[in-house]
């Protein structure tokens, strides 16, 4: 049984590049920076004394800022290169972390905030076309599980060393945060190989065959508007329920950084495998599904503290975990199989776009209905949001298939 599934994790990784690694590797790093996000919250109201609409608006304007970081890293990774546009998003991000610890003005926090997040998801889209480029024939799609695998597990070990960290100082958050995604970038700058001449002629490309832009894509288009309905509801169990465990529940710091960061740990160690065991034996849509009605039970479960709250917190973010490696993982195969070499950039920025734009609306929506009427309306709201939200892609199946 061991030998077994010691083979089956070997099959998972192997063939796949140097490249693939390099860019997993460093994202793995980016993303143990990540500890300081899912504490935003907490850091405004605990220890800047700032009410949670303004927790929101903070985290709101990340998204207003990672919209416009998501098209400008696009853009800009057909004019100077993905490998550019990493290093640079990922230092100069990292320095607007570190002068954030330094700030109490509200006003010079917003500010901060949209830099922050501007430069923080620039990286994505470059990040997400550098892999595609890399990916030896055939690995396209474990390459981009790896790269995943990277994040979250990067998450998890931000996620728990945060708690940690926040438990006896949440202004060192940032500046670990920040002095970690400087490293990110200058390992970037020193082992990643330049390929702006790749970038350039698939650029061409897109001008020679005039390919078909996402937004004349009509059928993605519906995908990205259901996408932003699922981001939505999934972005506040990493944004607004870390403040719902220490206000309502009472969980510490370090037991909400572990809690968190379980996520991360569960699918760096099941996601590779689970994807290589299930993958094209059903539609894309039937796993995305199932994944979606997951997540409703993870909020579902935020209703019940019915054996202690730390246990219950528990159960939630792995059933939420669960649903989200049946979803997410998907959900990048369709993105990739709606695009191609000439315009897998634009999908690319896009689909991150996306994810911005759901950042805007989820947290300031989120916080704003949990002070007004409270989170058990909150989570029975996104319940049946996620309910429609599957319904949705049901409908997008049937007219795929």
């Amino acid at each position: 049984m061991i030998r077994k599934l010691t083979n089956t994790y070997k099959q998972s990784f192997s063939g796949l590049s140097r490249e693939t690694w390099v860019l997993s590797t460093v994202l793995l790093i980016n993303r143990s920076s990540s500890m300081a996000v899912p504490f935003m919250s907490l850091y405004m109201t605990q220890y800047l004394n700032r009410p949670p609409s303004d927790a929101g608006l903070i985290i709101s304007l990340f998204g207003v800022g990672s919209i416009a970081g998501a098209a400008a890293g696009g853009k800009l990774t057909d004019v100077i290169g993905f490998r550019s546009v990493q290093v640079i998003s990922s230092i100069v991000g990292g320095i607007f972390f570190i002068l954030f610890s330094t700030i109490t003005d509200f006003h010079s926090l917003c500010i901060f905030t949209l830099l922050i997040s501007f430069f923080s998801e620039a990286f994505k889209p470059a990040n997400f076309i550098a892999i595609g480029t890399y990916a030896a024939p055939g690995t396209e799609t474990r390459s981009y599980s790896l790269n995943r695998l990277a994040g979250n597990l990067g998450f998890a070990v931000g996620s728990s060393v945060g708690g940690i960290v926040a438990s006896f100082s949440y202004p060192m958050l940032f500046i670990i945060d920040g002095s970690v995604s400087v490293v990110a970038g200058i390992l970037i700058l020193y082992f990643l190989p330049a390929t702006k001449i790749i970038v350039k002629t698939v650029t061409e490309k897109i001008k020679e065959t005039g390919a078909l832009k996402p937004w004349q894509d009509k059928l993605f288009v519906r995908f990205i508007l259901l996408n932003i309905l699922l981001n939505t509801c999934f972005f506040l169990m990493f944004r607004l329920v870390p403040l719902f465990y220490k206000e309502v529940w009472h969980i510490n710091e370090l037991w909400i950084g572990l809690i968190l960061g379980l996520n991360g740990l569960i699918i760096a160690l099941f996601e590779m495998v689970m994807i290589s065991k299930i993958e094209n034996r059903r539609s894309l849509f039937h796993y995305i599904i199932w994944g979606i009605l997951l997540l409703a039970v993870g909020y579902i479960l935020l209703l019940m503290p019915w054996i202690g709250t730390v246990v219950a917190a528990l159960i939630s973010i792995i059933i939420f975990t669960a649903g989200e490696m049946f979803a997410l993982p998907f959900i990048n195969s369709f993105v990739m199989s709606r695009s191609n070499d000439t315009h897998r950039g634009l999908y690319a920025a896009s689909y991150t776009l996306s994810w911005s734009v759901a950042q805007v609306i989820g947290p300031s929506a989120g916080f704003y209905l949990a002070e007004r009427y409270g989170y058990n309306w909150l989570w029975i709201i996104l319940v049946l949001l996620l309910l429609w939200c599957a319904a949705g892609f049901r409908f997008l199946g049937r007219i795929v298939e």
